[in-house]
C-alpha cells in the first residue's frame, strides 16, 4: 500500500480504510518509516491494542516515535486538536510533523460519535496551511458503513488496499454546519437559573448547585473539582458573553453525570475551545478548560443561544 501523500497545500489529512491487522500495518508502518527517514517528527495516538502492534512491528524505530493511547488522551474528541495534535506539532514549528490519529473505534458510543465527526471535520480548519500530515485509520470491519461514508466527507484523500485517491465527497464545511444540531432534552434534570436579578450569588450559586447534585450522584475527589471548575468557567462565559444570565441543568445518564449550561450567546468561531492557550492571551479560556477536563463535550450554538453539555463518567461502583 502506497503511503506517499502529495497534498495541494502543506497540510495533508488522509483517511486509511483498512480490513484486518495486515492492512492496518501495511498502511501505517510505511507511513511512520517514511516520516522518520525524512527527518520528520512522528507521533501515534491510537487505541492501546493498535499501539502495541505498531511498537512490535517498528522494533527499535519505535523509540523515535511518540506514542499515546487515544482512548485516554482523546476520550473527549474536543480535546484531541489542542492537547494531542497541536501539542505535538507545535513542538516542531520548523519541520513537517507526521501524526497518526485514530479517534473513532468500534466501541465509541452513540453520544460520542457526533463529537468525533465534528472533530475530524475541524482538523482541516485547524491545520490549514500548516506543514503537518495527519493519517486517520478507519476499521472497515468494526465500524458502521455510515461512519466510513462520513469519513469520505471529512478527509480530502482516501487510502486503502487499492491505492491512494482524492475523495469526491470531501465537504468538511457541510459536516460542521450539519453537526450543529439541537441537543436532546433530558427526561428529568435539576435546574438552576443564574445571573440578572435571579441569582445574586452568581458563580458561587452555580458552583454550589452543581457540586451538591454531582456529589449525591457519586462524583467525588478530583473529578468533582474538575466539574466545579467547568461550571464556574461556563457560567462566567454566560455572564460575560451570553447576555448576562443563563440556566444550568444536571442529571444522571448511563453511568455519567451530565451538566449543561445554556445562555443567549452565540459562538461564531467553530474552533473555539480547541486552540492551545497562549499564556499571553487575555480573556476567557473556559471552553478550552471544558474540553481538556471533560469526558465528552457537546455544543449547539446559533443566533437563538448556545448550550454547552459536558459528561463525566461515574466510578464503576457508583449507584444512582
Amino acid at each position: 500500500m502506497s503511503t506517499t501523500i502529495t497534498p495541494v497545500e502543506p497540510f495533508a489529512h488522509p483517511a486509511l480504510f483498512y480490513r484486518g491487522i495486515e492492512e492496518y500495518l501495511d498502511g501505517t508502518v510505511p507511513f511512520i518509516r517514511e516520516g522518520l527517514a525524512a527527518g520528520e517528527p512522528v507521533a501515534v495516538a491510537v487505541p492501546t491494542p493498535r499501539m502495541e502492534l505498531l511498537r512490535a512491528e517498528l522494533g527499535e524505530a519505535a523509540s523515535e516515535v511518540r506514542f499515546s493511547d487515544m482512548t485516554e488522551v482523546g476520550r473527549n474528541p474536543g480535546r484531541i486538536i489542542p492537547a494531542v495534535l497541536c501539542a505535538f506539532a507545535d513542538l516542531h514549528p520548523a519541520r513537517r510533523a507526521r501524526i497518526i490519529g485514530e479517534p473513532i473505534w468500534p466501541s465509541r458510543s452513540a453520544a460520542e460519535y457526533p463529537a468525533c465527526l465534528q472533530h475530524e471535520a475541524l482538523i482541516n480548519l485547524a491545520f490549514s496551511g500548516r506543514a503537518v500530515t495527519i493519517l486517520c485509520p478507519y476499521d472497515l470491519d468494526g465500524l458502521d458503513p455510515s461512519v466510513v461514508k462520513d469519513a469520505r466527507m471529512t478527509h480530502p484523500v482516501i487510502m486503502d488496499g487499492s491505492g491512494t485517491r482524492i475523495s469526491g465527497d470531501y465537504a468538511p464545511g457541510r459536516v460542521i454546519r450539519d453537526g450543529n444540531r439541537s441537543l436532546p432534552d433530558p427526561e428529568r434534570a435539576a435546574t438552576h437559573h443564574f445571573g440578572g436579578r435571579v441569582d445574586p450569588g452568581l458563580l458561587g450559586g452555580v458552583r454550589d448547585f452543581v457540586v451538591g447534585h454531582a456529589s449525591r450522584m457519586g462524583l467525588s475527589g478530583e473529578r468533582l473539582e474538575d466539574l466545579r471548575l467547568i461550571a464556574s468557567e461556563l457560567a462566567a462565559n454566560s455572564l460575560d458573553h451570553g447576555g448576562g444570565s443563563g440556566v444550568v441543568r444536571i442529571w444522571p445518564e448511563d453511568g455519567q453525570v451530565v451538566m449543561d449550561i445554556s445562555d443567549a450567546g452565540h459562538i461564531a468561531d467553530p474552533l473555539a475551545g480547541r486552540r492551545p492557550a497562549d499564556p499571553h492571551q487575555r480573556g476567557s479560556r473556559g471552553l478550552l478548560v471544558t474540553n481538556l477536563l471533560s469526558d465528552l463535550v457537546r455544543t449547539h450554538t446559533g443566533q437563538g443561544g448556545t448550550t454547552v453539555r459536558v459528561y463525566f463518567a461515574l466510578p464503576a461502583t457508583s449507584t444512582i
